[in-house]
């Protein structure tokens, strides 16, 4: 039985007994990998967890989509496709978890979130006032202002983070049992179990009901994506080879359960599907649903604490993209490495990458303001790219790593080659998904342009690297410089002293099975 709190004893005990080398700190373990410990390990598991949960912002992602996939399924399609990709999600956190126990190294969205809180903010307005239409500079005005202030809080100590995100859990969770409550009791003419649990409705224009169905799961699937930050903040969480997959886990699992009694309390709501879902005047349609149900002033309510969960969700994923930035560039895998690996003396957070983050959020954003159509393509690559950089290690992990792979504290034991198939399996199936087109006939207005910016990427990083990367571009692990530590860095377990570059050759042999 896989559990994240399993008794991790016996196992350590084995690998002293086979004369394994023991680390005494996780900066061993860091530099094992041939890296230098440069940021403060001040995150505790809960704050580890908050990151990754405030990514997967239920209300961030349900919300808007909810129409879509209502129309794509019907209840079906929202109640039991979200049970079905919670599942198979959970899975591929569970194989994440597994890799980020024994690799506790850190490694679009932004603007996807930062700028969905905007169009939100005009909306509420608009619930006000029918007739107001807010222009989309003005929109663009918004997300910029948004943008700037995740900077700023993405800036200053990781510990001030922590418990910032810490407030987004708890927003998020209070928040969203009280629309629960409130739009279950007050909410008049409601349909019955049956209509909730197997309502199937195709206004997609396709005939194929199973393919409408898994056009459906594009909602669930893409809201429970970003949980992989809790891997981003390995580097600042203590005792990360625990910590961080637990994070994994923890983020999945509440966010499957909180959003499951979400979705179920709005489908309870539903008093008129074709007037409020498919015929809505308002948008999106879950605040159709709102107005009708509980009425202005509670629906007032609602979007604020809306929007508050889309603004701790672009927060958290401004942490965790620029984990990313700082990891890549401190291999020297970006443009401009030298300055995006750095970290900030006095707050010990890498703000150059933070900033990079934000400024590209910002150009990329422009694109909403020239052409929205190209806009929403680069935007809907988020949860693309996301998914298959879950496959890649844990495809290598299940293939020519199979036999070498060291595992940490956090394993799947006998379960592991089975869950990674799965996985692998799940994550091909949702990518294919999220590249075909939602509605037929298929137009220049409603084509689903995702695969073009795709393959541009794809393909301008394979010709970067060929062309000019292979040149000096030799993998991972090129902060630790070990001619310029201290002899004595590194102790077995038997008590000699080793330097660190015989150390970290030799943990390529430690088998910790």
């Amino acid at each position: 039985m896989v559990s994240v709190d399993r008794d991790l004893n016996s196992t350590i005990d084995g690998c002293e007994e086979s004369c394994t080398p023991r680390f005494q700190t996780e900066e061993e373990i860091l530099a094992s990998f041939g890296y230098k410990q440069e940021m403060n390990k001040t995150m505790s598991t809960i704050s580890n967890f908050s990151i990754a949960f405030g990514c997967c912002s239920i209300l961030s992602g349900l919300t808007p989509m909810w129409g879509d996939a209502m129309m794509s399924g019907g209840s079906i399609a929202v109640i039991w496709g979200w049970v079905l990709v919670s599942v198979f999600t959970f899975g591929v956190g569970l194989s994440l978890a597994e890799i980020c126990s024994a690799y506790p190294v850190t490694g679009v969205a932004i603007t996807s979130a930062d700028l969905g809180l905007a169009q939100f903010l005009a909306s509420v307005i608009a619930i006000r006032n029918p007739e107001y239409d807010a222009s989309i500079y003005w929109q663009y005005g918004i997300f910029l202002v948004i943008a700037f202030i995740h900077g700023v809080i993405n800036s200053v100590s990781v510990k001030y983070n922590g418990f910032f995100n810490q407030t987004s859990l708890y927003w998020h969770l209070v928040g969203t049992l009280l629309i629960i409550v409130v739009a279950l009791v007050l909410t008049p003419n409601k349909p019955d179990a049956k209509w909730v649990f197997t309502y199937f409705e195709n206004d997609t224009g396709f005939s194929n009901n199973g393919y409408a169905f898994l056009i459906g799961l594009l909602q669930s699937q893409y809201t429970l994506s970003g949980f992989d930050s809790a891997a981003h903040m390995s580097e600042e969480t203590r005792d990360a080879a625990r910590s961080a997959p637990r994070g994994i886990l923890y983020a999945i699992g509440t966010a499957a359960i909180v959003g499951f009694g979400f979705m179920l309390a709005i489908n309870f709501c539903v008093q008129d599907f074709q007037a409020q879902v498919v015929n809505a005047t308002v948008s999106p349609q879950m605040t159709q649903v709102f107005l009708d149900g509980v009425g202005y002033n509670w629906t007032i309510v609602f979007t604020v604490i809306i929007m508050g969960a889309m603004f701790f969700s672009g927060s958290a994923l401004t942490l965790g993209s620029s984990r990313m930035v700082y990891a890549f560039a401190r291999d020297g895998a970006m443009p401009f490495s030298n300055y995006l690996s750095r970290i900030n003396k006095t707050t010990q957070t890498p703000v150059y990458a933070v900033w990079a983050n934000i400024i590209f959020a910002v150009v990329v954003g422009l694109l909403y303001v020239v052409n929205t159509t190209a806009f929403n393509a680069i935007v809907s690559i988020n949860t693309i790219a996301s998914s298959l950089a879950y496959l890649i290690p844990i495809a290598l992990r299940v293939t020519v790593a199979r036999n070498k792979f060291q595992r940490g504290p956090f394993h799947l034991g006998p379960f592991s080659d089975f869950i990674n198939i799965c996985s692998c399996f799940w994550i091909i199936l949702t990518s294919i998904l999220f590249i075909c087109p939602t509605q037929f006939p298929v137009t220049a207005e409603n084509m689903n342009y995702a695969c073009a910016p795709l393959v541009v990427v794809l393909g301008g990083s394979v010709a970067y690297y060929y062309f000019r990367a292979y040149r000096w571009f030799d993998g991972p692990g090129k902060s630790l410089e070990p001619e310029s530590e201290p002899e004595s860095q590194w102790k077995s377990s038997d008590g000699d002293t080793k330097d660190a570059k015989f150390k970290v050759r030799e943990v390529e042999h430690v088998n910790v099975t």
